[in-house]
């Protein structure tokens, strides 16, 4: 997807950890921009950034704790030094889902999935508003969403919560910081096909006692196109909702499922 308007941009990814956030970091450097990965992990981090900038990338690591909003002053500042402006910011920070029944899950684990992905996106992006504001033609900040907003699966309860709070948030903001130029979207995932899926799969098919290929076909059978989401099809849906081609587009939902749910 190249031309998107991403040259020389600043992008920073909170949640820039493996599958989609790498994927993410490297579509956006393969872009032009330049990337500032966000997480906790500082090793991980600075690996992914030498993997980008050895490719003829440019990506700085920078660890931060987006629960915390002493970490998340301390990183602005550091960007804002480093790069003197940020053009966009993708929250993608997730934490696994209980996989029990609402009714059997803990509420500091609730709290948990809400203080993370819906408060942590929302510290992040006023962390940054100063310098989404002063964005050449406004700044864009893109939450990863799920497709756990479009169905009440006993399993997910309290990853839901999560995930609905961050959304009504992202619109709420939107709402809010649109006069300042700033523009807030959400990508909503279905499945991500890739390694952690796979491995995922692979594991689930061990305890149904079916292959892989019979596990994938039952989950994407009530798709339209009867097949899950890659990475790099929900990388694209981001990159184009953070690019300048995207200007007109704020407080909206951007489904990425292959036709599993219809809004």
């Amino acid at each position: 997807m190249p031309g998107l308007g991403l040259d020389g941009r600043v992008v920073v990814i909170a949640g820039a950890g493996p599958a989609l956030g790498a994927v993410l970091a490297r579509r956006f450097a393969d872009e032009a921009a330049q990337v500032v990965l966000v997480a906790r992990t500082a090793d991980r981090l600075e690996a992914m950034a030498a993997e980008i900038n050895s490719a003829g990338g440019a990506a700085a690591a920078i660890p931060a704790d987006i629960t915390d909003e002493d970490s998340l002053a301390a990183l602005a500042a550091q960007v804002q030094e480093r790069f003197g402006r940020v053009d966009a910011v993708v929250n993608n920070a997730f934490t696994y889902p209980s996989m029990q029944r609402l009714v059997n899950t803990e509420p500091a684990h609730i709290l948990q999935s809400v203080d993370l992905m819906a408060l942590g996106a929302l510290r992040t992006v006023l962390a940054f508003r100063e310098a989404l504001a002063e964005a050449d033609g406004g700044g864009a900040v893109v939450n990863v969403n799920s497709m756990v907003i479009r169905h009440s699966d006993l399993r997910y309860g309290g990853y839901k919560a999560g995930k609905t709070a961050q959304l009504a948030l992202a619109q709420s903001l939107a709402t809010e910081l649109g006069p300042e130029g700033i523009r807030i979207n959400s990508v909503v995932p279905g499945w991500i096909w890739g390694d952690t899926l796979k491995a995922y799969f692979a594991y689930r098919a061990s305890t149904k006692g079916v292959t892989v290929e019979e596990d994938y076909a039952d989950a994407a059978k009530n798709s339209d196109l009867r097949r899950l989401p890659t990475e790099d099809e929900v990388a694209s849906a981001v990159l184009f909702l953070a690019s300048p081609r995207a200007s007109g587009i704020t407080g909206q939902t951007l489904d990425v499922n292959c036709g599993e749910f219809h809004v």
